[in-house]
């Protein structure tokens, strides 16, 4: 695989050695087996976690994410195995509001996150909420020495395997999104329970929650009363670049799958390569790859230059990523003919994965949105 982008400014010496030091953790442990999702994703959260890995999922106190070893973690890990990009994503996003805005106390469950001791979930999508977050329903009332949590979550990746979840729910502070506050909810805290597991086109753990009177003390709460919305978008913020990361690693994969195969020799002589059309289709994906790749690092870049903020910059990221992806592993998979539609070949797999991408954390339509009232200003 081409890596030369890793001479590009946006790096330095410790991003070029954590991705060799991954390269070499990935040749080693991925793929692994996805019969059972549940414990592939505990045994990866495991690996990752002992090997060191999970440590960049999180930040001590006073420290700031480094947005670049994020993205350079999760595309590596999408391009070798999307489930492993899933685990160690998961880790980074479901405790994102506690290396944000979390106490000291809260910051013990970090601890065991980003050891792999510890899986961690980010329960915001709800039934009747899911791009509009200010439209969250579920309820935090005041109840003695804490709060009383009542409503359900749904698309909530790691339901059911997570040891803690981090939830957002209204608390009333005021209308609409400033009236939402986040909470720490264990996983054996009394009233929440498992009301479905979600199957979908590539499957991880997925699944809705009920809350059914879920008390919680105060020292749950994240920040103040009536943060959850600052909390969940500055959380959003420094995770959709990575989310555009993961879809470029895919990428990446389906360009090298794509060349292998239309390098292979052909019954009769010659090679698909060597028809322009095809090579049409291959610069085609080579320019959304470098684009994408761009995008990507621009935004982990200026976030990790001290930007308080990377709205702008993170939706151009992961809406073009992620588009971009999706029609670079089509024509991957159309060069295959129908070997790319059979079980078992890795263009047929990445198909599957990279669809959720152009939809969690915001879908492709929500980040146009966002980018043009950037750009109306």
């Amino acid at each position: 695989m081409d890596k030369s982008f890793l001479d590009w400014p946006f790096f330095e010496t410790r991003h070029r050695e954590l991705s060799a030091a991954l390269e070499d953790w990935c040749a080693v442990h991925l793929p692994v087996d996805h019969r059972d999702v549940d414990a592939a994703c505990r045994g990866l959260v495991a690996g990752l976690g002992q090997a060191g890995f999970l440590r960049h999922s999180g930040a001590d106190a006073g420290e700031a994410l480094d947005v670049r070893s994020l993205c350079l973690i999760r595309e590596t890990l999408a391009r070798h195995d999307a489930l492993a990009d899933f685990a160690f994503a998961m880790q980074g996003l479901g405790m994102g509001a506690v290396s944000l805005f979390g106490t000291e106390a809260q910051r013990a469950w970090l601890e065991k996150t980003r050891a792999g001791r510890a899986i961690s979930a980010f329960a915001l999508t709800e039934p009747g909420a899911g791009s509009d977050v200010a439209s969250t329903a579920t309820l935090a009332a005041r109840a003695p020495g804490g709060w009383r949590l009542s409503g359900e979550k749904t698309y909530i990746s790691n339901g059911g395997i997570a040891d803690l979840y981090v939830v957002f729910a209204r608390t009333g502070e005021a209308p609409g999104a400033r009236g939402l506050s986040a909470f720490l909810m264990p996983a054996d805290s009394p009233g929440l329970t498992i009301a479905e597991r979600i199957e979908v086109i590539a499957p991880h753990p997925l699944a809705r929650l009920k809350l059914d009177g879920v008390v919680l003390p105060d020292a749950a709460l994240i920040g103040r009363p009536g943060e959850g919305f600052k909390i969940a978008m500055s959380v959003l913020d420094v995770f959709r670049p990575t989310v555009g990361a993961a879809a470029l690693g895919m990428a990446r994969r389906a360009l090298d799958e794509a060349l292998a195969r239309v390098r292979r020799p052909r019954t009769g002589g010659g090679m698909l390569a060597d028809h322009q059309i095809v090579q049409g289709h291959l610069a085609d994906m080579a320019v959304r790859v470098d684009a994408a790749a761009l995008l990507v690092y621009r935004a982990a870049w200026t976030k990790d230059m001290g930007a308080p903020r990377i709205t702008r910059e993170a939706a151009m990221a992961k809406l073009y990523a992620t588009e971009a992806a999706q029609e670079v592993i089509d024509a991957a998979l159309q060069l295959h003919g129908g070997d790319g539609v059979r079980k078992g070949f890795a263009v047929e797999a990445l198909y599957r994965d990279i669809r959720a991408l152009r939809i969690y954390e915001g879908a492709s339509d929500v980040q146009r949105v966002v980018i043009a009232r950037s750009v109306l200003g």
